[in-house]
């Protein structure tokens, strides 16, 4: 059984010094021209020095008119890369790796948002009474769609050349590969829809077009959905088969988690009914998972206390990930590392609408890490209700600045 402070070596020939990885999060720290600032590089300096063996940025757009939130970083073709080489170079003042998670919001685009909505079907999101702030996306095209995988490639380079150890693929949390993914999500009768071969056909063509990009030492990973937690949805035996057309590429590094938009397992509500533990969300889902792949697999959802870490080593996760815990305390590995059975004390909002309680869980996270990216900042923990509406404010701000700057620029075409 691998240990926590175990050295893990991937396809790719990269050594991760340990086995205990800072997941992605949205940190909404992009400034003017949707780049990574001070505050980005600040925060990122610090968790360096906390000894997690790998960092996973928050996701990374590879298209300037597609946003999830006007406060996400760009990197395409005609973005600076001094910012990024910044940044790279403050994640890696440690002994860790610094992997960019990229990323293409495909319908998970709010109705003030510029640029057009799109996803593989026609399919709208549903959040109950909250759907109308969320547009009808229109089907993507086949030019649309080899556009988007040439996206990626691009991205994946930059970000070599700005300095990163890897890219990780983002396929899960209903973004758009996994929009492709889900059965719910795509109705396509083409190439693209139908069965799981066609479903995973965007994914593996992302990820074979970003490996062609890069470097053999540079790292590819891809994070994929257990399950959507949505009846008639993406489920864990077709995730184990995807798993293994990934192992066939191969990726370096497969992360497990789960739910959406839609179904926001990443906080403990699974819509389809699921009971899921209070850590370690998605160890049960995953378990076959796991056992049956010949690909490493990261796990993240929940963990914050080292026991729960070491089961999940035991039942063969090769890398154990934490988010939320890390905007806690930012310096939990490297007490783990040292022995200390330290936990991060994590207290979500359980109101009655789980939309909301989820929102301002996020947004008073994200308050956190605005805090731990000030060099004389503390990170202080804000009030869930203060929170959500400085963050609503700040967002007002962000979304004037990014169409300020999205009316400025042409759309950038990523190199054959």
């Amino acid at each position: 059984m691998a240990r926590l402070d175990t050295p893990l070596v991937l396809a790719s020939g990269q050594r991760l010094p340990n086995r205990i990885a800072k997941a992605a999060m949205e940190e909404f720290l992009a400034v003017e021209g949707q780049l990574p600032g001070p505050g980005m590089v600040e925060l990122y300096r610090r968790w360096a020095q906390g000894a997690a063996g790998l960092m996973i940025t928050g996701h990374v757009m590879v298209d300037r008119r597609a946003l999830a939130d006007p406060s996400d970083v760009v990197l395409e073709n005609g973005t600076p890369l001094k910012p990024f080489h910044e940044w790279a170079r403050a994640a890696q003042s440690g002994d860790g790796r610094i992997w960019l998670q990229i990323n293409h919001p495909g319908r998970v685009m709010t109705s003030d948002m510029p640029g057009p909505v799109r996803s593989a079907s026609d399919v709208a999101v549903d959040v109950g009474r909250y759907s109308r702030l969320y547009p009808r996306p229109e089907p993507m095209t086949a030019e649309q769609i080899q556009d988007t995988v040439r996206r990626f490639a691009s991205t994946a380079r930059m970000a070599e050349t700005a300095g990163f150890d890897g890219v990780q693929i983002h396929a899960a949390h209903g973004y758009l590969i996994s929009q492709f993914l889900s059965p719910l999500t795509n109705r396509r009768q083409d190439r693209w829809g139908g069965n799981l071969d066609n479903r995973a056909r965007l994914l593996l063509d992302i990820v074979a077009a970003v490996r062609a990009e890069v470097g053999e030492r540079f790292a590819v990973g891809v994070k994929l959905n257990t399950a959507d937690f949505q009846r008639g949805g993406f489920g864990a035996d077709e995730a184990a088969r995807v798993v293994a057309m990934l192992a066939e590429l191969p990726v370096d590094l497969v992360e497990l988690s789960g739910g959406s938009l839609e179904s926001l397992a990443t906080h403990g509500y699974a819509a389809d009914g699921s009971t899921l533990a209070r850590e370690a969300y998605f160890l049960d889902t995953a378990a076959a998972i796991i056992a049956d792949s010949t690909v490493p697999i990261m796990l993240t959802g929940g963990i914050r206390r080292r026991s729960v870490a070491e089961d999940a080593l035991a039942r063969g996760t090769a890398v154990v990930g934490m988010a939320t815990a890390l905007a806690v305390d930012p310096g939990l590995p490297r007490r783990w590392l040292h022995g200390e059975d330290a936990t991060a004390q994590v207290t979500l909002p359980r109101w009655r609408d789980k939309a909301l309680a989820a929102a301002a869980a996020q947004a008073t996270v994200r308050c956190r890490l605005a805090g731990l990216g000030r060099r004389d900042g503390a990170g202080r923990r804000a009030h869930p209700i203060l929170a959500l509406i400085a963050e609503r404010l700040h967002r007002r701000s962000a979304l004037r600045d990014h169409r300020r700057w999205l009316s400025g620029q042409q759309p950038a075409a990523p190199t054959e």
